[in-house]
């Protein structure tokens, strides 16, 4: 290999890292309820589909669903895997595994809802990084209390 197709090698590594660290940074931002961290992972016209049909536009409208739904918990934690991501220039894919659990507060009778999907997001290098254009997360199952994530 010579010095050009390492140098090729390297940044598609470190494009990849940087990436799936954006991703991390969302799971870590939801489960510390720290809303501002999301202007780390978004652009700020992302739009999002979250488990539904509806399509977020705006990183407003996806911080608004996210707190709406995690903030009233005792707490959350999302976990991330199985990354792939594929670089076009200043674009890129990814996609993950996810699973998330949830924990009522003991005020609200405690209980749980977990959930297993995949993230599927559109991605974009920007100034301060690479950013989340679009997510889409599908849920592929779900056990518990959905009623613990459902904004009163």
């Amino acid at each position: 290999m010579d010095s050009d197709d390492l140098n090729t090698v390297h940044h598609r590594v470190v494009d990849e890292q940087a990436i799936i660290d954006t991703a991390i940074r969302y799971t870590w931002a939801l489960d510390e309820n720290d809303w501002a961290r999301l202007d780390d992972v978004f652009v700020p016209d992302a739009t999002a589909r979250l488990g539904d049909d509806v399509t977020l536009e705006g990183r407003d409208s996806i911080v608004g669903k996210c707190s709406g739904a995690l903030s009233p918990l005792a707490a959350s934690q999302h976990l991330v895997g199985n990354h792939h991501v594929v670089v076009d220039g200043d674009t890129a894919t990814h996609r993950c595994y996810l699973q998330a659990q949830h924990v009522g507060t003991k005020d609200a009778g405690g209980g749980l809802w977990m959930v297993g999907g995949r993230y599927e997001d559109r991605m974009v290098r920007t100034d301060d990084g690479w950013r989340i254009q679009h997510r889409d997360l599908t849920v592929m199952w779900t056990e518990g209390d959905r009623s613990l994530v459902i904004p009163k």
